[in-house]
């Protein structure tokens, strides 16, 4: 099941989106550090996910790790991952048992891979995609370019969950959003990440980082920056996409 992007902006910035006709798969696929990147799908196994970004973050290179894994694992033909290190080096593997269409492919900034998919378009639909949206939020980019994938055939047993990790240069992540058993899961991604806009991205810029460990601890620009883009949405004559009840 399952196809997924990993991505580098030039800042450092880390995206990981995945889709796939399987409950739940964005709690069960990404692994995300502050520097690094691990896809853990196909029958997954979790630990190539915790023990791979922990050696990731430690320095070893993708490739390094991901030959040690194939070595150790007895199940490594039913697995299928792809990773990216410290340096912003991806490394992949497809194992020989997983389903048709399986594979993966590797760019400079992204890399990108499915099994139990329509064909080898949906894994190009999404990598060009991706390089064709350059300049955009990177969660539109991921959110689009899966999209594209999706209409290229995606995973063709269906949809049924989705799920979008960016971190922003920390252990912790600047935005973790999912659909875990949804119609229209990449739809909802990019619901969700509308209604980011209304106030999570405002409150965000006042979040702690392990250089700031306070963070912003006022309130101070949050409220008007959330105002400003209420003003701005009411201005285009948009509505509020979140399904929130006010009281």
């Amino acid at each position: 099941m399952t196809w997924s992007l990993i991505a580098r902006e030039a800042d450092g910035t880390i995206g990981l989106i995945v889709a796939s006709k399987f409950f739940a798969c964005g709690a069960v696929v990404p692994y995300v550090g502050a520097q690094v990147a691990v896809a853990s799908q196909a029958f997954c196994n979790p630990i190539w996910g915790t023990e791979g970004r922990a050696r990731l973050n430690a320095g070893e290179a993708a490739e390094t790790v991901l030959a040690d894994f194939i070595a150790r694992d007895d199940g490594q033909a039913i697995r299928q991952a792809h990773v990216m290190d410290k340096t912003g080096t991806f490394a992949a593997h497809t194992g020989a048992d997983c389903v048709d269409w399986c594979g993966h492919m590797i760019a400079t900034d992204h890399s990108v891979a499915g099994n139990m998919l329509a064909g080898p378009q949906v894994l190009q639909a999404t990598s060009q995609a991706f390089a064709n949206h350059a300049g955009r939020p990177l969660a539109e980019r991921l959110i689009t370019a899966m999209q594209t994938g999706e209409a290229a055939g995606g995973d063709k047993r269906g949809r049924q969950a989705a799920g979008l990790v960016i971190h922003r240069g920390e252990d912790h992540a600047w935005l973790d959003l999912r659909a875990d058993d949804h119609a229209d899961p990449l739809g909802e991604l990019a619901r969700l990440w509308d209604v980011a806009q209304e106030r999570y991205v405002h409150f965000a810029k006042g979040m702690p980082t392990a250089a700031r460990f306070s963070g912003l601890p006022t309130r101070d620009g949050i409220d008007a920056d959330i105002a400003a883009a209420e003003a701005r949405r009411k201005a285009m004559g948009q509505s509020s996409r979140s399904h929130a009840i006010e009281t």
